[in-house]
């Protein structure tokens, strides 16, 4: 049995004051038939505008373009956009974070599909930050299947391995 960390420094290139840190944790279950790897997310966003905001992983670590050049949501099987608790998710489907009236998110977020290791890592990726809440697939809007219609990405961060120390 084996931990990883990762974490993820997010910023915006169009928010001044956006800023936080994700970090990942993903305790590797003992080789047993069904084991499955748990990865924990946690982490702190200030700066957002109070209340509902979309959470992904998106497919590409590429910030160039700021969070536009993240590409689309990490979706390694190809299925529909839905929720974290959806059989029919894109893998970096995390749903939403909330953020206070102080504009502060406080993100604890448990998830089987998004590993630090193995074929649909996550590692290299990146977190968006959206400025709208997602629909979860099911709001009927032409884009709620692709990207839960989550608007403008307000913040992102590449996710890196982390330091043991």
């Amino acid at each position: 049995m084996g931990t990883v960390k990762a974490v993820a420094v997010i910023s915006s290139s169009t928010h001044n004051n956006l800023k936080g840190s994700i970090h990942f944790i993903q305790h590797t279950p003992p080789a047993a038939p069904g084991g499955v790897s748990v990865t924990h997310v946690k982490g702190r966003i200030c700066g957002l505008t109070p209340g509902l905001h979309a959470f992904h992983i998106h497919a590409l670590g590429d910030t160039t373009n700021g969070c536009n050049s993240t590409g689309p949501h990490f979706n390694p099987l190809n299925k529909d956009h839905g929720s974290p608790i959806d059989d029919e998710r894109h893998a970096g489907d995390l749903g939403n974070i909330v953020a206070g009236s102080d504009g502060v998110a406080e993100i604890s977020i448990t998830d089987r599909q998004i590993p630090l290791s193995g074929e649909h890592s996550i590692l290299g990726r990146a977190v968006v930050v959206h400025a709208d809440p997602d629909d979860l697939g099911r709001g009927g809007h032409e884009l709620s299947k692709t990207t839960g219609n989550a608007g403008a990405r307000v913040g992102c961060g590449i996710i890196g391995l982390q330091s043991s120390v």
